[in-house]
């Protein structure tokens, strides 16, 4: 999950700031292809649980969460959400709701304990079992090889920043590959490295919990190199054509106004590395894609900059067939008088979602189209969605207005980006169930399905019930539609 915090200088507000919507149409219906991907999200350790069972290893997270002071309430993924027990009950869900796709990730410490060499056939096993079940629910599944919860033992190797992890990734990916590839066909390699590194290794705010700029500069370019390895050995492994991608996170920038100055002004500020930190596109995905380091960026790290050895760039950059974008927010943008970028910080009393982030639904408008305008590859929203204040009702149910209503909004700015010309293929919510969120812990819920973390009782919440007719349907109900079940 992103930290959309911006240590920008800003202007003051315009009082012509666009609304929330700044969107007529929204009045509306709004429909979506036939053929557009509608789906929902998770990753392992957020909801597994199942820690030490069946010979799972400790990941980086395990030790983390033990460690004190470092996670909310001292919440752990020890149990989770139990999915590893009750995968069955989830799928099914799933499947009365009519999801098509469900992406989610495998534990590399349930695969392999020890980061490499001896495979836990039990763990592989679990994958192989979920798998079944899904295409039994008709529901398509979309594996991302790594998402954050690292080896604990490759950690005490060095982690990510030791030159071996590109080889030890692709170990990994070749157990998964090789299991599941007659029946898996959307592969992506990882998750999220602004964050795993950057909070990881520079603001210290998730395992392994240091802040050195050198060590993240290294870890960030071999998570790089483990992510093209990754994609080499799907794609010569896969016993049926793999469509591979990547699902990396970065700010996105919103134009204050329709005028070309602040198109342009967003645009460039959205590919610009502006400081030392990790929380920017370019950095991660002018690599992977266009096969070199952004000017920029080396500007600002200067002699800090990674060692980049010869093939390091070539075994980068792979073909891939769609970008996964993580979008929740995203930050205003105007053109200064001299046509340099501004940030146009959001007014007095904007709404914020329940983890603080600000409500701007625009974002699912521009971040598509800009990356689609740069990189050229279709775009998969492959997380999207809002932490609520949700419980469940006397009434036995869970009434959560304000998802609906945030995303209906997304979803409808979405459908602009691609009559704006993106192509995008398809879109996932963030998340299927109520989960562990990091260092948050329990505190926050992203989930369609509330969870009881004392009894594990699962409730669908309204907007599972509304979003399954948006899939059923294909189209987004218009303001004046209904928006609550």
């Amino acid at each position: 999950m992103p930290n959309n915090a911006s240590t920008t200088r800003h202007p003051a507000p315009s009082p012509s700031a666009p609304s929330i919507e700044g969107d007529p149409s929204a009045a509306q219906s709004t429909t979506f292809p036939k053929d557009f991907i509608w789906g929902t999200a998770s990753s392992a350790y957020q909801i597994e649980g199942a820690a030490e069972t069946d010979g799972r290893g400790p990941s980086i997270w395990d030790a983390y969460c033990k460690t004190p002071g470092r996670v909310f309430g001292g919440h752990t993924g020890d149990v989770a959400c139990d999915h590893y027990h009750r995968y069955p009950e989830d799928v099914a869900i799933m499947k009365s709701m009519g999801v098509r796709a469900y992406r989610f990730s495998t534990s590399w410490s349930r695969i392999l304990p020890e980061g490499t060499g001896r495979v836990n056939e039990k763990g592989l096993a679990f994958y192989d079992r979920l798998v079944d079940a899904l295409l039994a629910a008709g529901i398509e599944p979309w594996l991302t090889l790594f998402h954050w919860d690292l080896p604990l033992a490759l950690h005490h190797r060095g982690g990510w920043t030791n030159r071996d992890i590109a080889e030890w990734a692709g170990e990994f990916a070749a157990v998964v590959v090789d299991r599941l590839s007659d029946r898996v066909t959307r592969w992506m390699t990882i998750n999220e490295p602004q964050i795993f590194v950057g909070h990881g290794y520079c603001e210290g705010s998730h395992p392994p919990g240091k802040a050195m700029v050198v060590d993240q500069l290294a870890a960030a370019h071999n998570a790089m190199r483990a992510h093209g390895r990754m994609a080499q050995v799907i794609r010569s492994r896969a016993k049926k054509t793999p469509n591979v991608g990547w699902a990396p996170v970065g700010r996105t920038m919103i134009p204050h106004s329709e005028s070309p100055a602040d198109i342009e002004a967003a645009r460039q500020l959205m590919f610009s590395v502006t400081q030392p930190a990790f929380f920017n596109n370019t950095w991660f995905s002018d690599p992977a894609i266009l096969g070199a380091y952004p000017e920029d960026g080396l500007r600002v790290f200067g002699s800090q900059a990674p060692d980049v050895r010869p093939g390091d760039m070539e075994l980068i950059k792979q073909p891939l067939d769609f970008y996964g974008a993580n979008i929740y927010s995203g930050e205003r943008v105007r053109a200064g008088a001299d046509g340099t970028p501004e940030i146009v910080p959001f007014g007095p009393g904007h709404p914020q979602t329940a983890i603080r982030w600000w409500v701007a639904p625009d974002a699912l408008r521009w971040g598509p189209r800009f990356l689609w305008e740069r990189y050229r590859l279709p775009i998969a929203i492959t997380e999207n969605g809002l932490s609520g204040m949700d419980w469940v009702a006397e009434d036995g149910r869970v009434h959560d207005a304000m998802r609906i209503d945030l995303t209906a909004r997304f979803l409808r700015q979405l459908r602009r980006a691609m009559h704006d010309g993106a192509k995008v293929i398809g879109y996932f919510h963030w998340s299927i169930l109520d989960n562990f969120e990091w260092a948050e812990g329990y505190k926050e819920r992203f989930g369609l399905v509330h969870v009881d973390f004392s009894t594990l009782k699962r409730t669908p919440k309204d907007s599972a019930t509304w979003y399954a007719e948006v899939m059923r349907t294909g189209v987004v109900p218009g303001r004046t539609g209904r928006t609550g079940v």
